[in-house]
């Protein structure tokens, strides 16, 4: 039977006592009163008496080693509020909302309500584990079947997240429990890789134009008006935002170099769209040394945008884009993909994405024998290693090559 507020301390544990609806608390003091000189003593609660003495012991260590804190009280829903209003200004509008998003859909609506101290590691386990076997609890996703019952009860099946959707999720909640981390709220991150086990993503298979494709491609986009975007592109290996935010000054037509500084990307914030201009994925700027084929197409592009804007006169936006619309203004990602999409089509590759024009870049570069140093630099990877992981079928195929002309080689010269 739970014992009475006012009854003595369990036997031997000092300040620990069970409170009247059957939990424990153990007290302890943390300071003296500047004034007063009384001792400033503090109340920790469990369920359990030896959840308690462990959760005591801790405290009592914090205050020896001068480490102790008063426990954060905030939900992980308040902070997470917090965190995106005040450590997200620094990153990419686009990034930001996907944050954001990652958050409202995915976090909030399971862990929102439990306190940021309280938040440990195996619940964190559990939430990534629901999220890569039964989605959401909450109708806010597009991908759920709702289901009517006889008694008129709505329910929703949702399908699980895919391991990269997880793992993004997981990113963003180890994102702001870091900084509530360096903010000393909490002693340890509970989603730390660590301890957190994430599902296994898939290496997808890239599906880039061989060669006889890139030919029949080359031969459809002949009279498009988007033929020099796809010519830059699969020629240079740019990203698509990247391709559609090249401007003039980028272009250095004396030495044949493409600059890559910055990328279009969509900005979405309450309920507008808005193209703009931000720095390339994670801020690496870079250089391509570009085929003079490249170049001489440009430069015939720059003439044929001077006539253009010509034509449009006062309509003309001064935008300094490399590729524009009519009147000088950015060419928005669906425009370019429907046109994209009808061209690869025609060829017999519905299944091409406007990416895929980037990896058969790549592997024609290597197997044309550039180094993967040199493709990595040009593709702006992070490292060699993941160019290698990517595109690591190529080199495999390569060195197979390599040994059978070696075999053709020693048939020759030892006369077998």
């Amino acid at each position: 039977m739970p014992r009475k507020s006012n009854t003595r301390a369990a036997q031997g544990s000092g300040s620990i006592r069970q409170r009247s609806d059957g939990t424990w608390e153990a007290r302890f003091v943390v300071g003296h009163d500047s004034g007063t000189g009384k001792p400033i003593r503090k109340s920790i609660y469990a369920k359990t008496q030896k959840e308690v003495r462990q959760k005591l012991a801790q405290a009592v260590a914090a205050v020896d080693n001068k480490a102790y804190r008063e426990p954060c009280k905030m939900t992980l829903g308040e902070w997470l509020d917090i965190w995106a209003d005040t450590y997200l200004n620094g990153v990419k509008p686009r990034t930001s909302k996907i944050y954001r998003d990652d958050i409202r859909l995915h976090i909030k609506p399971y862990l929102a309500a439990i306190r940021l101290d309280e938040l440990n590691t195996h619940t964190v386990q559990e939430f990534l584990n629901t999220l890569a076997t039964k989605g959401k609890k909450t109708p806010m996703r597009d991908d759920c079947r709702k289901i009517i019952k006889k008694d008129g009860k709505t329910v929703y099946n949702f399908a699980p997240l895919s391991p990269k959707t997880v793992k993004n999720v997981h990113g963003v909640l180890h994102s702001a429990l870091r900084q509530a981390v360096i903010n000393k709220y909490i002693p340890m991150n509970p989603a730390d890789g660590d301890f957190c086990t994430l599902p296994k993503i898939e290496k997808q298979e890239i599906n880039p134009l061989d060669e006889p494709q890139i030919a029949a491609f080359l031969k459809a986009i002949q009279g498009n008006e988007y033929e020099d975007i796809f010519i830059v592109t699969l020629f240079t290996g740019m990203r698509e935002g990247e391709v559609l935010g090249l401007t003039w000054d980028c272009v250095d037509f004396d030495h044949g170099i493409l600059r890559i500084n910055k990328q279009m990307q969509l900005h979405q914030e309450k309920g507008m769209n808005a193209y703009q201009l931000v720095p390339v994925k994670n801020s690496k700027n870079r250089t391509v040394t570009a085929a003079p084929f490249v170049m001489t197409q440009l430069r015939r592009h720059k003439i044929s945008q001077a006539e253009q804007r010509l034509r449009a006169g006062a309509l003309w936006q001064a935008s300094n884009l490399v590729f524009t619309n009519a009147v000088g203004g950015h060419i928005t990602k669906p425009t370019l993909y429907r046109s994209y999409k009808k061209v690869v089509a025609s060829i017999g590759r519905p299944d091409a994405r406007f990416h895929d024009l980037r990896h058969s870049y790549a592997v024609a570069a290597i197997r044309s024998g550039d180094d993967i140093k040199t493709v990595q630099g040009n593709l702006g990877h992070a490292t060699a290693a993941f160019t290698l992981d990517v595109y690591g079928h190529v080199t495999d195929q390569m060195k197979q090559d390599s040994a059978s002309r070696m075999e053709a080689f020693i048939k020759s010269v030892s006369g077998s």
